[in-house]
């Protein structure tokens, strides 16, 4: 061994220190978590308030004590679910089809699927009444019918996150090697596009179930009772439990948050290896 090399074996290793930028993303940090959690945390206090300044989990038991209550939970979880299904089936093959075959098409999609922040809430209602009119009397009279506008409303959320999955992953070079090795069109889309452009879909998943459960204008003026819906009736009769309600809701999405944290850490596998390679 060399002497420079023993000298640098013997050296000790500096001990990190705290940079200005470093207390400074500490300090946004804080900052954010606070105007996120402050929030929560009153709306706790106030829903586990009970009589004499005393502390109660009635109002959150009676969530599923209310029949009424819990059951649109569960309608609005299976209306969730079916949007995520729906938007997926819709969003992945078109847009990757675009992306391969007609890149073109690209900016039409992506006109189409942003055109619904264009559109007030109360004119889109205006103009889907009549198709849902026609669906309550000929189809059916559950609320899981808010399936087909719901889509169309996360549809500008999830483009964005979809088509950011599919710019991180090289699809072209992916379905033409797969397809070169004898694979169907099936089993590319379920086999390598959708693997690489995972974290994507689960964004997009995440933002969809988001704003089905915290949608109301919409589904107020068409009459259905959505979990928006029933909050905004429990607050007339009794606040605690609007704000218990209010606050699961909110706690569902943050748990689904992190469990998309955990199961997808580093993005596409181009990302994780271009972060492996930073390190």
């Amino acid at each position: 061994m060399r002497a420079a090399d023993a000298a640098a074996v013997r050296r000790p290793r500096a001990t990190p220190t705290l940079t200005s930028r470093g207390i400074a993303r500490w300090l946004v940090l804080v900052l954010v978590l606070g105007y996120l959690l402050l929030p929560l945390g009153a709306m706790f206090e106030f829903a586990t308030r009970g009589p004499r300044g005393t502390r109660t989990l009635d109002y959150f038991i009676a969530i599923f004590s209310d029949s009424q209550l819990f059951g649109t939970v569960i309608t609005m979880l299976e209306l969730a679910a079916l949007t995520v299904l729906g938007m997926i089936l819709l969003l992945v093959p078109t847009m990757t089809w675009a992306h391969l075959r007609v890149p073109r098409a690209r900016r039409l999609i992506e006109f189409l699927c942003l055109l619904p922040l264009a559109i007030p809430a109360i004119v889109l209602v205006v103009g889907i009444a009549p198709v849902y009119r026609f669906l309550l009397i000929n189809v059916s009279s559950s609320t899981l019918i808010l399936v087909f506008v719901d889509i169309i409303l996360v549809l500008p959320f999830a483009y964005r996150a979809i088509d950011g999955g599919l710019r991180g992953a090289d699809v072209a070079t992916l379905s033409d090697a797969a397809r070169s090795l004898g694979a169907s069109w099936p089993r590319v889309m379920l086999e390598i596009i959708v693997p690489n452009i995972r974290t994507g879909i689960l964004s997009a998943s995440v933002l969809a179930v988001a704003l089905v459960l915290g949608e109301y204008t919409i589904s107020s003026l068409l009459s259905f009772e959505t979990l928006q819906v029933v909050i905004f009736l429990l607050g007339k009769r009794d606040a605690s439990i609007s704000v218990a309600v209010s606050f699961a809701a909110l706690l569902f999405v943050f748990v689904l948050l992190i469990l998309i944290a955990r199961f997808a850490p580093g993005g596409t596998p181009y990302a994780q290896a271009s972060e492996e390679e930073t390190r």
